[in-house]
C-alpha cells in the first residue's frame, strides 16, 4: 500500500477494510460477522469478537483456518447508563480482530500489530503507549528491543488490568494493550492510563498460553492462541480527530437526522441535549441489527433488551421535543449507513422498520398511560411515591426519575429516591448477569460433550429406515457407556432417518432397534447439528459403537410433511391476500396441526381469512409438484426464495419450490405434490403481541377429523333445538332475542326492588350547615343497582348531597360494595368521591376509585362494614361543620 493510499484511510469503512485486508494478506481467512444471537447458551448476546471462536479455542471444534480475521458486531448493555455520557461507551460496537489457533504467537502478533497501526493507520510512535503484564518479560522485550518502543512508553500493570481469563479455571494468559495519547506534550512522567481525556485503549492483544486448574496452578497450553480486539469506533475517533466516538462517520449521520427532526443544532446544544442525541445515535445501530438478526421485542431476555433500547430512544426523542413518530426515519439512516457491510439489513429493511414502528406506537401509548398513572398517584392523596412505583414509571413507562420528582414536588408529595436507586441497582445486576464474561470452562456436561461429536448425517429425506452406529448415550445429561431396559436416554448416532426438531417442525417419533434391542423414540432435537434422540429402552442394552437401525413412524411423518407444505402455502396466500410484506415471525409444524405467526398491525378480517383458505385449497386441488434442491444462498435469494426472518443459514441452502406459488429456504420435510394435503382449514386467528398475529390451521386427516367433529356437533344441536341444520341460525337467533327480552324484564324487577329498598331513605338524611348527609347499608343490590340508588338519592337531596351506600350484594357473594355520590356544590368545596371511597374501603381491606362526583369500591372484610360506615358519617360531619350556609 503506497503512502498516498495510506493517508486516505480515514472513514469507518476504510478503517475496517484496511484491517481485514492487512491480515488477509498475512494468510488470515476473513470470517463474516456472526449473528448477535450466539450459539453459546452461556451468554444472551454476542458480547465479544472472539465469542464465535470459543469452541475452536477450547479445541472442541475444527478451526476455520490456522489464522482468521473478522469484524464482529457486538452488543453490551451492562453499562447502558454511560452511553452518551462518556466519550466511548456504546451498546453496539464493531470489534476488529485477528486470531491464531495454535499457529503464530507473541512475536508475530506484536510485530503485525505495530505494522498495522504505524505503517497502515499512520499513527505516530509519539502517540502510542503500550501496557504489558508485569511478569511477562518476553512481551516487554519484544516491544522494547524488536519494535523499538521507548521503555518509558511501556507501562507494566498487574493481573487485574493485563491478564485475561474467562473464569476461575480454563484458558488464560497475559495481554498487551495499545493506548493512544491525545496529549503527548505532557510528557512521560507519572502516566495514568485511567485518564480518559488523555488516553484511549484501542487495541488489545491477548496471549492465550496457559490453562488454570481448580487449584490456581498454571500450565502451558499445547496449542497457544492469539485473540485480539480493536474497537472500530475508537480507531475512527483517533483517525478522524473527533472529540468522541459519536462524532465519527459511523454514528454522526444518525445524530444529524435526529437533530434535524428535533429542529436543533448538535454542536451548539447544551450537554444534556447532546447526550439524548448520542443515545439515539448509539441505540439505533443496536436496534436495527438486533431485529435483523431475529430478535423481537418482548418482556424477556433479548426481546426485553430490544424493547428497552427502543423505549429509551422514544423517551429521549420526547426530551428533544420530537412529538411525532420518528424512529423509522432514524432507523432508515442507520440501515443506509451500514447495509454495504451488513447486506442483511437491506434484505430485512421492511421487517426492521415495521417492528420499530409497532414498538414505538405501543410505547407512546404506554407513555400516555404512565402519565395517567402518575396523575392517579398524585390525586390519590398519598404523601409518598415508593421507590418501586418510581422505578416502574421509569422502566415501564419511560419516565425519568427527575420528572417524577418534579411533578411530585409540585403536589407536595415525596419520592423514595433511595428505594428507586435500589431497584435500579438490582436491574443493573440482572443486566450484568445477562452480559457477563464468556465462559470457557464449559461446566455443563451435555453442552461440553455435544461439541465433541461430529455433526449427524440426516438420511430421512429419502428413506424412513436407516442403518446407524451409536456414538453417544446420555443419562440425565451425563455421557455414559451403556444404558439398559427401562432407562430414559438421549442417543447420538452417526446418521439417522429421524428429523430433528428445527424450523418449527417437531421431531419424528419411531424406534431404534437391532436384534436384541428396542428403543422407543418420542422426540428428536438438534443441538449444533448433532441429533439427540430422546427415548425409552424397551428391551436390551445400549452400548457405544453398537450397530442399529432407525425407523420413523410413517403416519406421523406424513402428517408433519403435509402441515409443513401447508405452512408454505399459507404464507404465500397471506402475501397475496393481505400484504406482500407479511413475513414469518415463528411457526409450529406438528403432527396434528400447524401454527403460523406473522407480522401485521391489524387483525385479519373474516373475508380475508376466507380468501386465504380458498386460495390455499385451490393450490392443493391444482396438484402442484414440489421441486426441492440445494443451491447457493445468494442464488436462492436472487431467484426470490423467502428466508425466515432471524433464521441462520449456511452458504448452501435447501430450497423448497412450489412453482408459481411459493419458494422458501427450508430444511423441513414436505409432500411430493400439493394434492397430498387433501384439504386446508383455518381454525383460529388472533393477536399474540404487538404487531404479531397467529393463525392455527389443519391439513390432511386432521382437517377431515375437524369437519367430522363439527358435523357431529351440528347434529347434536339440531336434536337439542328441534331444528334441521339449515334452520339452526334462525332458531338460535330467536332464542337470543327471547333471552335479551327476559333479561330486560329481570333487570326491571331488580330496579323496582332496589327502588323499594332505598326510596324511603332520603327522609333519614342529616342536615349539617345546609348539606345533606346520607350514610346507609343496603344489601341485595349488585354494583349497577347500588350506583343507580346512590345517584337517584343524590338527585332527590340536591346539589349539596353527600350519599354513601354500602352493602352485601347477595348471600352467595361474600364481599362488600361501596358507592359514594356527591352533589356539584360538594365537589366545588374540595370533596372528592374517589379519595373518600378509598379511605372507607380500606377499613374493610378493600379499595377502589372514581371521579370527583361518583366512585365505587369493593372490599373483603364484611365484619367491619358498620365500622366503615360509622367512619364515613363522622368524617363527613367533622369536615362539614366548618362550612356555613351561604
Amino acid at each position: 500500500m503506497t503512502s498516498q493510499l495510506i493517508k486516505k484511510i480515514i472513514t469507518g469503512d476504510e478503517i475496517r477494510n484496511a484491517f481485514l485486508n492487512f491480515y488477509n494478506e498475512k494468510s488470515h481467512k476473513i470470517i463474516p460477522s456472526a449473528s448477535l444471537i450466539p450459539d453459546d447458551p452461556t451468554v444472551m448476546l454476542t458480547i465479544a469478537g472472539m465469542l464465535p471462536f470459543k469452541s475452536v479455542f477450547l479445541g472442541l471444534k475444527e478451526r476455520p483456518s490456522e489464522r482468521a480475521t473478522s469484524s464482529q458486531k457486538c452488543i453490551r448493555t451492562n453499562d447502558i447508563e454511560n452511553v452518551g455520557v462518556t466519550a466511548r461507551h456504546h451498546t453496539f460496537f464493531e470489534m476488529l480482530g485477528n486470531f491464531s489457533f495454535g499457529d503464530y504467537f507473541k512475536q508475530e502478533a506484536i510485530q503485525w500489530a505495530w505494522e498495522l497501526v504505524h505503517n497502515i493507520y499512520r499513527l505516530s510512535a509519539e502517540n502510542i503507549i503500550v501496557s504489558v503484564f508485569h511478569e511477562d518479560e518476553e512481551t516487554e522485550r519484544i516491544w522494547r528491543e524488536e519494535i523499538g518502543i521507548h521503555p518509558d512508553r511501556i507501562i507494566k500493570l498487574g493481573e487485574k488490568d493485563n491478564f485475561w481469563s474467562s473464569g476461575k479455571t480454563g484458558p488464560c494468559g497475559p495481554c498487551s494493550e495499545l493506548y493512544y495519547d491525545f496529549n503527548p506534550q505532557k510528557g512521560l512522567q507519572n502516566i495514568d492510563l485511567e485518564d480518559g481525556d488523555r488516553f484511549i485503549e484501542f487495541y488489545n492483544l491477548v496471549f492465550m498460553q496457559y490453562n488454570r486448574d481448580s487449584d490456581g496452578k498454571l500450565t502451558d497450553l499445547k496449542c497457544k492462541n492469539i485473540d485480539t480486539g480493536m474497537g472500530l469506533e475508537r480507531m475512527a475517533q483517533i483517525l478522524q480527530k473527533k472529540k468522541n466516538n459519536y462524532e465519527t462517520d459511523l454514528i454522526f449521520p444518525i445524530i444529524q437526522k435526529a437533530s434535524e427532526l428535533a429542529n436543533i443544532d448538535y454542536f451548539s446544544s447544551e450537554e444534556k441535549t447532546k447526550i439524548s442525541l448520542k443515545i439515539i445515535g448509539d441505540h439505533t445501530r443496536a436496534v436495527i441489527h438486533l431485529i435483523s438478526d431475529g430478535v423481537l421485542a418482548s418482556n424477556l431476555g433479548r426481546g426485553y433488551i430490544l424493547r428497552r433500547l427502543i423505549r429509551r430512544m422514544v423517551r429521549h426523542g420526547r426530551l428533544l421535543g420530537i412529538k411525532n413518530e420518528f424512529l423509522s426515519k432514524i432507523a432508515s439512516v442507520g440501515i443506509q449507513l451500514m447495509q454495504k457491510n451488513y447486506p442483511d439489513l437491506k434484505h430485512n429493511i421492511d421487517l426492521i422498520l415495521s417492528e420499530i414502528k409497532i414498538e414505538e406506537v405501543r410505547f407512546r401509548e404506554t407513555l400516555d398511560r404512565g402519565e395517567k398513572l402518575l396523575d392517579e398517584l398524585v390525586s390519590s392523596g398519598q404523601k409518598l411515591i415508593t421507590g418501586f412505583k418510581a422505578f416502574e414509571l421509569y422502566d415501564t413507562y419511560g419516565f425519568p426519575l427527575e420528572l417524577t420528582v418534579e411533578i411530585a414536588q409540585e403536589n407536595s408529595i415525596d419520592v423514595d429516591v433511595k428505594g428507586f436507586e435500589k431497584e435500579m441497582y438490582a436491574q443493573k445486576e440482572r443486566a450484568k448477569a445477562a452480559t457477563s464474561n464468556i465462559d470457557l470452562t464449559l461446566e455443563g456436561s451435555l453442552e461440553r460433550e455435544i461439541d465433541l461429536f461430529p455433526q449427524t448425517v440426516f438420511t430421512g429425506y429419502d428413506a424412513l429406515l436407516s442403518e446407524a452406529e451409536i456414538k453417544g448415550v446420555f443419562l440425565d445429561s451425563t455421557l455414559v457407556k451403556q444404558a439398559s431396559e427401562g432407562q430414559k436416554v438421549l442417543i447420538v448416532l452417526d446418521q439417522t432417518s429421524f428429523y430433528g426438531e428445527s424450523g418449527g417442525q417437531v421431531g419424528d417419533i419411531g424406534s431404534i432397534f437391532s436384534k436384541d434391542l428396542e428403543v422407543f423414540v418420542d422426540n428428536v432435537i438438534r443441538k449444533k447439528n448433532v441429533f439427540l434422540h430422546y427415548g425409552l429402552v424397551k428391551k436390551g442394552i445400549l452400548n457405544i459403537g453398537q450397530k442399529v437401525k432407525t425407523k420413523v413412524n410413517a403416519a406421523n411423518r406424513a402428517k408433519a410433511a403435509a402441515n409443513h407444505t401447508a405452512t408454505h402455502l399459507l404464507q404465500s396466500a397471506l402475501k397475496t391476500v393481505v400484504n406482500e410484506s407479511v413475513g414469518q415471525k415463528g411457526s409450529l409444524v406438528a403432527f396434528n396441526k400447524l401454527r403460523f405467526d406473522f407480522n401485521s398491525s391489524h387483525p385479519i378480517s373474516k373475508d380475508q381469512l376466507s380468501k386465504v383458505e380458498t386460495l390455499v385449497n385451490s393450490w392443493i386441488m391444482e396438484n402442484h409438484s414440489l421441486n426441492i434442491k440445494n443451491m447457493a444462498k445468494s442464488e436462492a435469494l436472487e431467484k426470490g426464495a423467502v428466508a425466515m426472518f432471524g433464521e441462520k443459514y449456511d452458504e448452501e441452502v435447501r430450497v423448497v419450490d412450489v412453482p408459481g406459488v411459493s419458494m422458501e429456504l427450508c430444511g423441513g420435510t414436505h409432500v411430493k405434490t400439493t394434492s397430498e394435503l387433501g384439504c386446508f382449514k383455518i381454525i383460529s386467528e388472533e393477536g399474540i403481541s404487538a404487531g404479531v398475529r397467529r393463525i392455527e390451521a389443519l391439513s390432511g386427516q386432521s382437517a377431515f377429523d375437524y369437519f367430522n367433529d363439527r358435523n357431529s356437533l351440528v347434529n347434536q344441536l339440531s336434536d337439542l333445538l328441534k331444528a334441521n341444520p339449515t334452520q339452526l341460525f334462525d332458531r338460535v337467533n330467536y332464542l337470543q332475542s327471547e333471552l335479551i327480552k327476559k333479561n330486560k324484564e329481570i333487570q326491571k324487577m331488580k330496579d323496582e326492588i332496589a327502588y323499594f329498598k332505598y326510596s324511603s331513605l332520603s327522609s333519614s338524611a342529616e342536615k349539617i350547615n345546609s348539606f345533606a348527609i346520607l350514610v346507609s347499608q343496603i344489601d341485595g343490590l349488585d354494583g349497577n343497582s347500588l350506583q343507580s340508588a346512590a345517584l337517584n338519592l343524590t338527585t332527590q337531596l340536591g346539589d349539596k348531597a353527600l350519599v354513601i351506600l354500602g352493602g352485601i350484594p347477595s348471600r352467595e357473594n361474600s364481599k362488600l360494595l361501596f358507592v359514594v355520590s356527591l352533589g356539584d356544590a360538594v365537589v366545588k368545596i374540595g370533596f372528592h368521591a374517589g379519595k373518600l371511597i378509598n379511605e372507607i374501603a380500606r377499613i374493610c381491606s378493600g379499595g377502589g376509585g372514581g371521579k370527583p362526583n361518583i366512585a365505587q369500591a369493593g372490599a373483603k372484610d364484611i365484619d367491619k362494614l358498620n365500622d366503615a360506615l360509622d367512619y364515613a358519617k363522622n368524617h363527613l360531619k367533622q369536615n362539614l361543620e366548618s362550612y356555613s350556609d351561604k
